[in-house]
Parts: C-alpha cells; sequence; structure tokens
C-alpha cells in the first residue's frame, strides 16, 4: 500500500525538574545547598532518509513524543537529558504546520532534517539559588 499524506502530532519532552538537596557529613559543619538541575527534555527530529519510500510506518502512529529529562539528585548531580527521537520520512516530503497551512520544510534531498519540536529545559535546582543573602534556599524550579 502505498500512503501519500500523513497527519501526525508531535510534541518535545518535558525538562526535569531541580533537586533541592543539601551537604550533609560528619565533620562538614553548614555543608549548604548541592541540588542538581534537571535535564533537557529530547527534540523531535524529522530526517530525509533514501531507505524509506512511503510513508505508511509515520501514518501508523499518529502521536510523537520525544523522551523526558531526568530529574536533578543531591551531590550536585545533574539530571540526564531526554533521547531525540528521530522521525525517518521519504526524500521529497513536504512538512506543513496542520493549523496555519505554511510550509515548514520541503525535504528535497537526502540526510536533510529539521528540528520540529525542541524539548523543554531542565529546571535549576537550589544549589543555583544560593547566595550570600539566601545560604539556604528551599526552592527549585520545575523542568
Amino acid at each position: 500500500m502505498f500512503i501519500d499524506e500523513a497527519t501526525i502530532y508531535v510534541a518535545g519532552g518535558d525538562g526535569g525538574h531541580g533537586c533541592v538537596s543539601f551537604r550533609r557529613e560528619k565533620f562538614v559543619p553548614r555543608g549548604g545547598p548541592n541540588g542538581g538541575d534537571g535535564g533537557k527534555g529530547g527534540d523531535v527530529i524529522l530526517h530525509a532518509s533514501e531507505n524509506v519510500d512511503t510513508l505508511m510506518d509515520v501514518s501508523s502512529r499518529v502521536k510523537y513524543v520525544a523522551e523526558n529529562g531526568h530529574n536533578g539528585e543531591g551531590s550536585n548531580r545533574h539530571g540526564r537529558s531526554g533521547e531525540d527521537l528521530i522521525i525517518h520520512l521519504p526524500v521529497g516530503t513536504v512538512v506543513k504546520d496542520r493549523d496555519s497551512g505554511r510550509v515548514l520544510k520541503d525535504l528535497t534531498e537526502p540526510e536533510q532534517y529539521v528540528r520540529i519540536a525542541r524539548g523543554g529545559r531542565g529546571g535549576r535546582g537550589n544549589k543555583y539559588f544560593a547566595g550570600p543573602t539566601n545560604r539556604t534556599p528551599r526552592t527549585a524550579e520545575k523542568g
């Protein structure tokens, strides 16, 4: 079967949350904040490939969402970034926005790609908010 047109929903991954953590060790009095930042969410990338001839694989699935970033952890450990989701399309595919009908990209050559949805930024941990006036911040950002 040959499919000439497909409508899909794409979304980038959410960023990971920042962490609220405090250093606590036996011989370190007043250790201070050490919450790590959250990881970046994955992007959705459309890639023109010579190995794909039809939109059959794309049309069988409607929703494409990239991986979310992981949350930050204590000891200043940053969360892992989400994996990018790469969708392989045949050469000559025209990518349009469904609502406006505007052409976003015409994938006319092999190995051409376009980032169609950007992943979210990871939240900052409480280590980022520490300063001379606020030495023990108990806040962190969400991703």
